[in-house]
């Protein structure tokens, strides 16, 4: 009887543990571009706030060892998307750059040339995480090729395209075919965001990736009216430098 009594706790405990689903986490990617290692408070910043990355943090887990696999855009884009090192994907410089005989630089050896289009052959996070179930959400800047977020896996695509600054700017009208004008002067790092927390408000129940990277901070940095009086008020109450912060730009910004 006692032994007949274990098998029937057994059986029991085996057939639960089996009915309960498998959970699979939700993945919520926010990139920046050009974010400075100091211009974050939690990074040492008296001038920038950023309470919500701050919370973040402090809650989370901060690779402070950690690098970019390049110092410019397309081929860190392009590492985090494939997992693959610059030498092995092969864009090793941001799509646009010159190379070769028309690098028209300064520089006694040329760059090599690079590839300017993430290659097919390349398996993405998306395409992954789409194979085992997830319903995937990309917004913002791509830069890694003309083929778009949808050819790598991403179901939904709010903005990205090949070109690595936003073509209207950063307030409504866009100017941009893979992202819709808004109201006029809307804020295009405030609308990127809206429909990233939208997409993820109605997909809550299933497995996700929401893949958010913004245009910003990359120059030339613009932001809402509210925000740069607060940080214009907030520079001049700091000791002024003469001409410290002033930059003569002749290049384009890339």
């Amino acid at each position: 009887m006692k032994i007949t009594s274990i098998f029937i706790l057994l059986v029991t405990c085996a057939s639960t543990c089996a009915a309960k689903p498998i959970q699979k986490p939700n993945f919520v990617f926010i990139l920046a571009d050009d974010l400075g290692i100091n211009d974050l408070s939690i990074e040492g910043s008296s001038y920038h706030e950023t309470p919500h990355i701050d919370r973040i943090a402090r809650e989370g887990v901060r690779f402070t060892n950690g690098y970019s696999n390049c110092q410019v855009c397309s081929p860190s884009r392009a590492s985090i998307m494939t997992g693959k090192t610059p030498a092995r994907h092969g864009i090793t410089d941001w799509i646009g750059a010159a190379s070769g005989m028309n690098w028209k630089r300064n520089n006694r050896v040329l760059p090599a040339d690079y590839k300017h289009e993430l290659d097919d052959a390349d398996t993405t996070m998306a395409e992954a995480l789409t194979a085992a179930g997830y319903k995937t959400f990309f917004a913002g800047k791509w830069h890694i090729g003309d083929n778009g977020p949808e050819k790598h896996g991403f179901q939904i695509n709010q903005g990205g395209h090949h070109r690595g600054g936003p073509p209207g700017g950063y307030f409504s009208p866009y100017k941009n075919p893979k992202l819709s004008d808004g109201p006029a002067g809307e804020s295009l790092p405030i609308r990127l965001a809206n429909e990233t927390a939208k997409f993820i408000s109605a997909n809550k129940n299933q497995p996700f990736l929401a893949y958010l990277s913004f245009y910003s901070v990359h120059g030339p940095i613009q932001t809402t009216p509210a925000l740069w009086k607060k940080y214009r008020d907030k520079a001049q109450k700091k000791p002024h430098r003469g001409d410290r912060f002033k930059v003569d730009r002749t290049l384009p910004v890339r």
